[in-house]
C-alpha cells in the first residue's frame, strides 16, 4: 500500500486530485497536509473525511522540524507538492510571501524526503517527488508556437517567478543528488472546487450576484483551459510511469480568450439561469502589470510517452463547472465571506 504526501490538498488541484486518486484507486493511502490559508477549504474534501485511508493534517511546509516529524512519523512513498502562493495579483503586492512558501517550502520538503529516502549513495526504489507547476514559467507567446518541455524559462511576475525558482531547485535535486523527482507544468485549470480569486468561479460568481465582472485590458489574453479532472489522471499516470527527472507539460488544447470565456458563462447563465444576466456586466479594467498575452502548451510528450489526453472538451468542461457550482451554492457562500471578503475587495475593488 502506497503512502501519498500531498501537500496544499485542501485547495482547488489539489483537493480535486485526492478525490480522483481514492476514486481510482484502492490500495492507498493518502496524507493531506495543508496550512489552510484563505485559499484552503475542508469543505472540499466533507465527503471523503471519515475515508480510512485519508488523513487531515494542518501544518506549514516551510515549517522544517514539523516536515521532518512527518517522514519520520510516516512511511511516506510520494510528495505530490500542490502547496503554493498562486494568485498573481497577490504576488505584485506581496512578492516575499510568494518566495517564502514557493521556494523555501519546497527546498523544506525536497530535504525532508531526501533525508528520508537515502539509502547510502543511491534512493530507495518506489519513491517520487512530484512538483506541481506551472505553464506560467514560460513567460508569454506570440501569436503562434506552443510551449514545450525544452522552452527556456522566462517567468515575468513575482509569481511565476517562484515557482519557475521552485522548479529549478527540484531539477538541481535531480542532477545533483539523483533524486527521483518529475515536474508538471500545467495550462489553466478550471473545475470544481476553485476559490473565486480565479477567473472562471468569480466570473460565475458575480454574475449570480449580479455584480460587475472585471476584465483585465482588452480581454484578449489567451489562456489554454484544462479541465481539473484531467489534469489529475495526468498527474497521477506521471507518479505511476513517469520518466524519473523529466518534465512534462500537461496541457488541454483549448485555448480561448478572456472575454470569450466570460462570454461563455454569461450567455449560459442568461439563457438558463437567471436572462437578466448580460455582457452590461463586463467592465473592462486596468490591464495586470505585466500581463502575459498568451499561454499555449504542447502536450505531445506526455501523450507520447504516457498515452495520457484531456478527455474533457471545454464547450463540455464548462458547462459542468457552471452546474456544479450552482449546485454547490453554500460552498460557495461559506467561502466567500469573512476574510475572503477583506483580500477580493484589495484585488478587485
Amino acid at each position: 500500500m502506497k503512502t501519498y504526501l500531498v501537500t496544499g490538498g485542501a485547495g482547488f488541484i489539489g483537493s480535486n486530485f485526492i478525490h480522483y486518486i481514492l476514486k481510482t484507486h484502492n490500495d492507498i493511502k493518502i496524507i493531506n497536509l495543508d496550512k489552510l490559508t484563505y485559499a484552503g477549504n475542508l469543505e472540499n474534501l466533507k465527503s471523503i473525511s471519515k475515508n480510512p485511508n485519508y488523513t487531515f493534517i494542518q501544518g506549514d511546509i516551510c515549517d522544517v522540524k514539523f516536515i521532518q516529524g512527518l517522514f519520520k512519523k510516516y512511511d511516506i512513498d510520494y510528495v505530490v507538492n500542490f502547496a503554493a502562493e498562486s494568485h498573481v495579483d497577490r504576488s505584485i503586492r506581496e512578492p516575499e510571501v510568494f518566495v517564502k512558501t514557493n521556494v523555501l517550502g519546497t527546498v523544506t520538503l525536497l530535504n525532508a524526503a531526501k533525508s528520508a529516502w537515502s539509502n547510502g549513495d543511491n534512493f530507495k526504489k518506489g519513491k517520487k517527488y512530484i512538483q506541481i507547476s506551472t505553464d506560467e514559467v514560460y513567460g508569454s507567446l506570440g501569436s503562434e508556437g506552443y510551449f514545450t518541455e525544452k522552452t527556456p524559462l522566462d517567468s515575468h511576475s513575482p509569481y511565476s517567478s517562484s515557482k519557475a525558482s521552485a522548479d529549478l531547485m527540484v531539477k538541481a535535486y535531480y542532477d545533483t543528488y539523483k533524486m527521483p523527482v518529475n515536474i508538471t507544468r500545467c495550462s489553466n485549470n478550471y473545475g470544481p472546487y476553485q476559490f473565486p480569486e480565479k477567473l472562471i468561479p468569480l466570473i460565475i460568481n458575480n454574475c449570480l450576484n449580479k455584480k460587475e465582472l472585471p476584465v483585465y485590458g482588452d480581454g484578449l489574453n489567451i489562456r489554454d483551459w484544462l479541465y481539473v479532472e484531467d489534469h489529475c489522471k495526468a498527474i497521477d499516470m506521471v507518479i505511476q510511469i513517469g520518466r524519473i527527472g523529466q518534465v512534462y507539460n500537461i496541457g488541454g488544447h483549448n485555448e480561448r480568450t478572456n472575454i470569450h470565456i466570460v462570454k461563455t458563462i454569461i450567455s449560459y447563465i442568461h439563457d438558463n439561469i437567471d436572462s437578466s444576466v448580460t455582457e452590461d456586466l463586463i467592465k473592462y479594467v486596468q490591464d495586470r502589470k505585466g500581463h502575459d498575452r498568451r499561454y499555449g502548451i504542447d502536450p505531445s510528450k506526455i501523450k507520447d510517452e504516457l498515452g495520457w489526453y484531456p478527455e474533457t472538451k471545454f464547450e463540455d468542461g464548462i458547462i459542468k463547472t457552471i452546474e456544479w457550482y450552482l449546485q454547490n451554492s453554500d460552498w460557495m457562500k461559506n467561502i466567500t465571506s469573512g476574510e475572503y471578503q477583506k483580500y477580493y475587495s484589495k484585488i478587485y475593488l
